[in-house]
């Protein structure tokens, strides 16, 4: 997938800086489609890769130096709204961040200090 392709369709991603740590920059993102992969490659494509992926992180990037090394994507999803099936309503199911997701956040706060913005890729 690529943000520069002939036969492309648009993708939106919504996005707000929670934190930004040394290295990296903790996230809160709301894809307004459901394209494959949409969410890395729009990071990537800013030239802030997600870390640990594999496909479309920091190598890809041509960022090597300094690169976070962490064993899968820290990516996790918050919460997920859907409508059920046969009541038609909608059913939001949420899940805290994983162990080793919050323990890089944790190791990666030990040297740094917070902001926060917000905006949106296309």
């Amino acid at each position: 997938m690529s943000v520069r392709t002939v036969r492309g369709r648009p993708a939106v991603t919504r996005w707000k800086v929670l934190e930004r740590l040394p290295g990296a920059t903790v996230l809160r993102l709301a894809p307004e489609t459901g394209r494959t992969h949409q969410l890395r490659v729009h990071l990537a494509a800013l030239g802030h890769p997600i870390v640990g992926d594999r496909v479309y992180g920091a190598r890809r990037a041509g960022r090597t130096a300094g690169r976070i090394v962490f064993p899968r994507q820290a990516l996790h999803a918050e919460a997920i709204t859907f409508v059920h099936p046969a009541t038609g309503d909608p059913v939001t199911v949420r899940a805290p961040v994983p162990p080793d997701i919050q323990q890089l956040i944790e190791t990666l706060r030990q040297t740094g200090s917070t902001t926060s913005d917000s905006g949106a890729s296309a």
